[in-house]
């Protein structure tokens, strides 16, 4: 019988990769999003993968939203933290307004999504939650001061939920990757891409998102048991911990 799984920010970049990939390898599969529309509709032309747009920043915009989901796909087996925003700036010049925002997206999302599903994996012994982090949680970069506070945050809170759930049948880790090649990595001006960026990457080219959802097939699969509380750093060596 095939699993259920979700995938926040899973309609864009990074996530639609998850999304593709666990689809082919017969996952029942749902993907949520917030802010694009268009690029929504087209991916879920494109794939045939169900859409749901609600805030992942909200507990009750979650708390509706998996509802539905699970009403049209079943109990959810897999659930991929992945939505995330940045809005940089020094921090001498951040206002709480870009705080909270990244904060309550990037880190409060992982409560507010998880603690929708958790009680259902508890009951049923089985339950895979991979959060996607950043390299920027594990070594900080400047003008994100926001983003890597939530980043880290997001380690943090994988490694204490797997201890409280290991014995259990549910696994959770974490991915932390480094510069992709997605929409966002693509607006960097390529001077900038080539002299700032590349070098500081030893294997010398951005990551392709296929090569973090390989990395999701491979925890999400039942046979990836006794691995629980990790941190996968997916970075080409530009950060290696």
């Amino acid at each position: 019988m095939a699993r259920t799984a979700l995938v926040t920010g899973g309609t864009r970049g990074i996530g639609a990769a998850i999304s593709r990939a666990l689809k082919a390898s017969g996952y029942r599969v749902a993907a949520s999003y917030h802010g694009n529309d268009a690029a929504a509709e087209k991916f879920k032309t494109g794939t045939g993968i169900p859409a749901y747009k609600w805030d992942v920043s909200s507990f009750e915009a979650c708390t509706d939203g998996v509802m539905k989901v699970v009403a049209d796909l079943g109990p959810i087996d897999v659930l991929v933290n992945n939505a995330a925003i940045t809005r940089d700036g020094a921090f001498h010049k951040m206002t709480p307004e870009q705080w909270s925002a990244v904060v309550n997206t990037n880190l409060g999302s992982l409560f507010n999504m998880t603690r929708q599903v958790i009680e259902g994996m508890r009951a049923r012994k089985f339950g895979r939650i991979i959060n996607i982090s950043s390299i920027n949680g594990q070594k900080g970069q400047f003008g994100q001061v926001n983003y890597s506070a939530a980043k880290a945050g997001d380690i943090g809170f994988t490694k204490a939920l797997a201890l409280e759930n290991a014995k259990g049948g549910i696994t959770v880790n974490a991915i932390c990757p480094g510069y992709i090649n997605t929409e966002m990595v693509q607006a960097v001006p390529k001077d900038v891409l080539e002299k700032s960026i590349l070098p500081l990457i030893p294997v010398g080219r951005l990551g392709e998102p296929e090569e973090i959802a390989r990395a999701v097939l491979f925890l999400a699969a039942d046979d990836a048991g006794f691995i629980t509380g990790s941190t996968m750093s997916i970075n080409g060596g530009q950060f290696m911990a």
